[in-house]
């Protein structure tokens, strides 16, 4: 189980790659591209860690997100669901792509509201 600390470096680590990369004069595009990478996966791994563990609160569309996966485990990619009297739509986007950015390497699952 992850700790508030272990955020709090974990977001360090992420912002001194950040920093690196940004005072990097040289002429190779993709230097420190994979450690900004790994640091901002970790921070993702562990914020969800925090969150489902109850150390750090929900916002509001993250707790309706939570509900929704509990009620429909099973959703497929662009499914209609009816929760709670309104329509949500199940949908993907790429949270990490490769080094190339030809492949995904992470995706982000997120709820719709349907009009």
């Amino acid at each position: 189980m992850h700790t508030l600390e272990d955020l709090e470096a974990a977001r360090a680590a992420l912002t001194q790659s950040q920093e690196k990369f940004d005072r990097y004069s040289g002429n190779n595009p993709n230097k420190f591209r994979s450690e900004i990478k790994s640091a901002g996966a970790a921070v993702r791994m562990i914020e969800a860690s925090l969150k489902a563990s109850g150390l750090l609160p929900r916002s509001q569309q993250e707790e309706l997100e939570h509900r929704l996966d509990a009620a429909f485990p099973n959703a497929q990619s662009k499914q209609t669901v009816e929760f709670e009297g309104k329509r949500y739509t199940l949908r993907f986007t790429p949270a990490a792509k490769s080094n190339s950015g030809k492949s995904v390497t992470e995706w982000r699952k997120y709820w719709t509201l349907e009009e």
